[in-house]
């Protein structure tokens, strides 16, 4: 991963390639201790915590059912573009992260300028 700094205390972090992540499938990278799952719905690119809310669960290994993520252990549903929660046991949003796609890779806006 590269990292681009930016004025704001953030800074744009060169994440995976787009050719890596098939069309409704999912993936999780670490960043600075932080687990941020990436999801490509039908080519664009969404970026969100990457543990569920409600439980420790990786949501990259969930069911994505249009633009929601179902949890692989409680089965709680979020919305991904919003990390809104959409049934329980979950009640509490996720974080989510800005993308961008720039030279085949996608590009996640994260804290912590360096």
């Amino acid at each position: 991963m590269t990292a681009e700094a930016s004025t704001t205390g953030k800074q744009w972090i060169q994440a995976i390639r787009t050719d890596s992540l098939p069309i409704d499938d999912a993936t999780r990278i670490e960043h600075k201790g932080a687990c941020i799952a990436i999801f490509n719905l039908g080519g664009k690119f969404y970026a969100t915590a990457g543990v569920c809310t409600h439980a420790h669960a990786f949501l990259s290994e969930g069911y994505i059912d249009g633009q929601t993520i179902e949890c692989p252990l409680h089965q709680g549903l979020f919305h991904i573009p919003t990390g809104q929660p959409l049934s329980p046991p979950v009640t509490e949003r996720l974080k989510t992260y800005e993308t961008k796609v720039s030279d085949g890779y996608v590009h996640i806006l994260v804290e912590g300028g360096e």
